[in-house]
């Protein structure tokens, strides 16, 4: 006999399908920190604070840590998969709440976009060299389109099991690499943490310099922590559940973040790890071209070729892992702003298991779209589709979180009760001003991030120098919020019950 639990109506996600691993599955996924660590940290390192780097991911490792104490709170007063877009709904009001649904929404995917075209050009390299299979960037993102479509039409309890096979992985990589370079004392320059982790070092060139470029890059790899509350609905007892997974998440990430850094400083010796990360990510003359050189190097020096070897295929497993997490992330908000008469109420609807299928399509016929369209436009997967989409969906996502803190301190403060001080006031104020301090670092450095730098501009040491498509790019999120926040004006003004009953109930 069929367990009642899991079978969902025609407005209604399967309950009961994940627990606190599954979710924490999800959302260190969509982190994808193998990826982090192959891409994000050599950068960090080299145009950022050198040997301080890895203490920039612990700084907004804390910073996220705290945001997540005041979106926890909230999360034991509101279950609803839209998340952020309900967190905000219920402080901010209606309006606001629809218009940070659709920075979300934006948010999701396009990163989502960012990883199909990385994944394609990695995929594209790695099988030519190793296999002799000569497909096109965007064959391989189809192929890959199409496993993560079908997956998404599943329960979401299936995609858990996948993801959680290929993190373990992950993790259990990164892992032996951080071990093995500890355990060893690392390189010519021993372990020295204070090299790495002291104020000293971190905020070394202050915000406007060097360190503002590292913690940029720390922001820029921890997206998808957030989506904890996005599974709330299909979670059992939510109310333990994700907040506890927030917690777990965020505190997994941030010391795989800072300790693997941390092993690759280490290892390749703190004084001279700048021009040791040049030397060996340099490719015909143009340095940091091969940024996941410099992990898989350590890799090979203190634990084995076999074990370099594994994470090059890693890396492939972890982009298609964070393609699916964000998958599922952005078709749960496509089905929570549906039943609640944002968008199409079709889209609201889910299959037989439960899944938001509708959302689902929507989904992937947007991201088809625009993979066939940077296809025909001849454009680059990593310099274009990557960088462009991976900044933007940062920005956005820092934008929503900022307005959920605000949205935290005024429920509370007008609803009263329910949380300490600390989770509904202090915690919330401490995270406005981080995460306001990382808007910052995002749009000062947005050039660097997205490579829409000016013209003539050093990209190194740019600042606001941004061409034409930058400044779009940086606008884009703003523009959507005032739109979207007219349309959740307009909304309100019809009395439309629906909306507000998914919003504050």
């Amino acid at each position: 006999m069929e367990n009642k639990e899991l079978v969902a109506d025609e407005g209604r996600l399967a309950r009961n399908r994940l627990g606190i691993a599954g979710i924490v599955f999800f959302v260190v996924a969509a982190a994808a920190p193998l990826v982090g660590m192959t891409g994000a940290a050599p950068i960090a390192i080299v145009l950022g604070s050198g040997a301080g780097a890895p203490g920039a991911y612990l700084v907004v490792g804390l910073i996220l840590l705290v945001f997540s104490v005041g979106y926890s709170a909230m999360s034991h007063r509101v279950t609803n998969t839209g998340a952020f877009f309900a967190y905000v709904g219920r402080g901010l009001g209606v309006a606001p709440g629809v218009g940070s649904a659709f920075v979300s929404l934006l948010a999701y995917l396009t990163v989502q976009l960012a990883v199909f075209g990385f994944f394609g050009a990695v995929m594209a390299g790695q099988m030519n060299a190793t296999l002799g299979i000569d497909l096109a960037w965007w064959a391989w993102a189809l192929i890959a389109w199409a496993a993560v479509t079908g997956l998404s039409a599943l329960s979401v309890d299936v995609g858990a099991k996948v993801l959680g096979v290929l993190m373990v992985l992950e993790v259990l990589s990164l892992a032996l690499v951080a071990a093995a370079v500890l355990l060893s004392g690392g390189g010519p320059d021993g372990l020295s943490p204070g090299s790495s982790f002291s104020p000293s070092s971190v905020f070394a060139g202050g915000f406007t310099g060097s360190a503002g470029i590292a913690l940029t890059f720390a922001f820029a790899s921890y997206i998808g922590f957030e989506a904890t509350a996005i599974y709330g609905e299909e979670t059992k007892d939510p109310k333990r559940a994700v907040p506890l997974a927030t917690y777990i998440s965020v505190a997994l990430i941030a010391l795989l973040f800072a300790f693997t850094s941390w092993a690759m400083v280490s290892g390749l010796g703190s004084a001279g790890v700048v021009d040791r990360v040049v030397e060996i990510s340099t490719v015909d003359g143009t340095p940091l071209a091969d940024p996941a050189a410099v992990l898989f190097a350590v890799a090979e020096e203190y634990v084995g070729g076999w074990l370099a070897t594994l994470m090059s295929w890693l890396v492939l497993s972890s982009l298609f892992a964070g393609i699916l997490a964000f998958q599922n992330s952005a078709a749960r908000y496509v089905f929570s702003m549906a039943r609640a008469g944002v968008l199409p109420g079709t889209l609201g609807r889910v299959n037989g298991r439960g899944a938001p299928a509708l959302g689902t399509a929507a989904i992937s016929v947007i991201s088809l779209v625009v993979i066939v369209l940077f296809l025909v436009a001849g454009l680059d997967p990593v310099v274009h589709l990557f960088t462009w989409f991976s900044a933007l969906a940062v920005l956005a996502i820092v934008l929503v979180e900022i307005l959920v803190s605000i949205a935290v301190i005024v429920y509370f403060r007008r609803e009263g009760g329910g949380g300490s001080v600390w989770s509904t006031l202090v915690a919330p104020i401490a995270a406005i001003v981080g995460l306001v301090l990382g808007m910052y670092l995002l749009v000062s450095r947005f050039g660097l991030l997205a490579g829409t730098a000016a013209e003539g501009v050093d990209p190194a040491t740019q600042s606001w120098a941004l061409s034409g498509l930058g400044w779009f790019l940086v606008a884009l999120p703003f523009l959507v919020l005032t739109a979207g926040t007219a349309v959740g004006a307009v909304r309100r003004d019809r009395e439309n019950s629906q909306a507000i009953s998914d919003l504050v109930n």
